[in-house]
């Protein structure tokens, strides 16, 4: 009975894609998450006598622990708006197409990405700046959108995953109760050879995908310089932004101060733009008053006289995470009476039954990982339940914790991107422009990790005993 709302979510999901296809977001999957709660909760209150007040608390708890990514949804549409009108996004899409062979073009992406990710310790961050420059860049040498997409989340997941400063390397490794570089160094039995791997084929089909793009790149870059000021002053935002995360600012101040300076460069650098789009022929300050929050708030349009160059341009600002948000609080509303309700621990204590194996013990994890993804919404509770529910088989079998610890990021870190409904899966569609389900099958790095994880345990390479690390911890302090 537990796996019902789950069968009737599949359908569902599988119907509104099959109907709207890209436009899934756009009101379908989040009635499909709505009717999918509603049978969750008849099934609860109906069969098993479920208070509505239990749900509800269920319910409220699961979009608290999002209010959070709410908020940086709406700063993240803030930062699209600003810093394409200010003209950051266009000079770094200028500079990049001088800088970037096309032939390197998507290996030189998903490394740009991971060293930013591994820098700044959010992927997020990674994507809603440098990895919208790169889409844009990729664009204008006629690279496909979902290409460039799977090669910048890529890079973005593995520095999210490899940094000391990412949350969900700091939350794996506390939940899990590991020291946190033991638990990065021990990552890297299983994230270097997936990411040397997935550089490896970004490097084989950019030399494929390659098409003597140049002269779309020229036509383009003509029109950008025709369209925006491009200047190397305005590279001082996105400095100033990695300035602020490498001194571990707080992420909704670090983005409102982005957005912030992104604003006083547009109204230094762009004053005819910013005009135009506050409804007037030069700028004053009602002009500029308007023109601002149109950009950081609304929808904008540049006629840049280039058709494809202005669907480049365009921004949805925080009115575009709208949907997004919608699909947060819906999805988080099914986590949370599947949750509450006690269905999903049901479900999870049936699947963990016979672990008696370390090959079956990191798949349980890595499954249920991937399993807590579809289901909550949220990478976070899935870190923290697939950690939970699963420490317990490896204790069983006398496995040090940092091997627990290594599959939940394999997993409930990395496939959180790759599920349509997912937080990690709608923010980044909403920031690079392409549907989760057409960049999913082209990041590599994320679909390699969880099976890479498997296999390394399948192997029996580098699998700790509990006995084994605490040697191996004693001699690394006497070196």
């Amino acid at each position: 009975m537990s796996i019902l709302p789950l069968c009737c979510l599949a359908l569902l999901l599988a119907v509104v894609i099959i109907l709207k296809g890209a436009d899934a977001l756009d009101g379908g999957s989040q009635f499909a998450l709505i009717l999918s709660t509603a049978v969750a909760t008849a099934l609860s209150m109906g069969l098993y006598g479920v208070k509505w007040e239990q749900l509800e608390h269920a319910i409220a708890k699961n979009i608290f622990s999002s209010s959070g990514s709410i908020l940086i949804f709406l700063f993240i549409g803030a930062i699209a708006g600003s810093w394409m009108i200010s003209g950051v996004v266009p000079t770094l899409i200028c500079y990049g197409l001088q800088i970037l062979h096309p032939a390197i073009f998507l290996v030189a992406s998903c490394l740009i990405c991971a060293v930013v990710s591994v820098v700044t310790g959010s992927s997020w961050t990674t994507c809603a700046t440098i990895g919208v420059a790169l889409m844009g860049i990729g664009y204008s040498n006629g690279f496909p959108e979902w290409w460039t997409a799977g090669a910048v989340i890529s890079g973005a997941y593995f520095g999210d995953k490899m940094s000391a400063l990412s949350d969900t390397t700091v939350l794996a490794a506390s939940t899990a109760k590991v020291p946190l570089f033991a638990h990065i160094r021990y990552m890297a039995y299983t994230t270097v050879p997936t990411f040397v791997i997935t550089l490896i084929i970004y490097t084989i089909a950019g030399i494929c995908l390659y098409d003597s793009g140049s002269v779309i790149s020229k036509e383009l870059a003509d029109s950008l310089n025709a369209t925006f000021n491009i200047s190397p002053w305005l590279l001082l935002v996105p400095l100033f932004t990695f300035t602020l995360i490498a001194f571990k600012t707080p992420a909704l101040l670090t983005l409102f101060l982005s957005m912030v300076s992104a604003c006083v460069a547009m109204l230094i650098f762009q004053p005819s733009l910013v005009a135009q789009i506050g409804g007037s022929s030069e700028l004053t300050f009602d002009s500029a008053v308007l023109g601002v929050l149109t950009s950081c708030c609304n929808s904008t349009a540049i006629d840049t006289g280039n058709e494809v160059l202005n669907n480049l341009v365009s921004t949805r600002g925080m009115a575009g995470a709208l949907n997004v948000i919608w699909l947060v609080l819906t999805a988080m509303s099914f986590g949370g009476v599947m949750v509450g309700s006690g269905m999903m621990e049901t479900i999870t204590r049936t699947l963990l039954k016979g672990v008696n194996s370390v090959v079956k013990a990191v798949s349980a994890t890595v499954f249920s990982g991937i399993f807590f993804n579809c289901c909550t919404g949220d990478q976070f509770m899935s870190i923290i339940l697939a950690c939970d529910l699963n420490k317990g088989s490896f204790d069983k079998l006398g496995l040090d914790r940092r091997v627990l610890s290594r599959s939940a990021e394999d997993s409930a870190t990395i496939t959180s991107v790759l599920i349509p409904w997912n937080t990690c899966g709608v923010v980044q569609s909403m920031v690079l422009g392409v549907p989760t389900i057409m960049f999913a099958p082209f990041c590599f790095f994320n679909i390699i990790s969880p099976l890479m994880t498997i296999l390394v345990a399948k192997l029996n390479y580098k699998i700790l005993r509990v006995e084994a690390a605490d040697d191996a911890d004693a001699a690394q302090e006497r070196a």
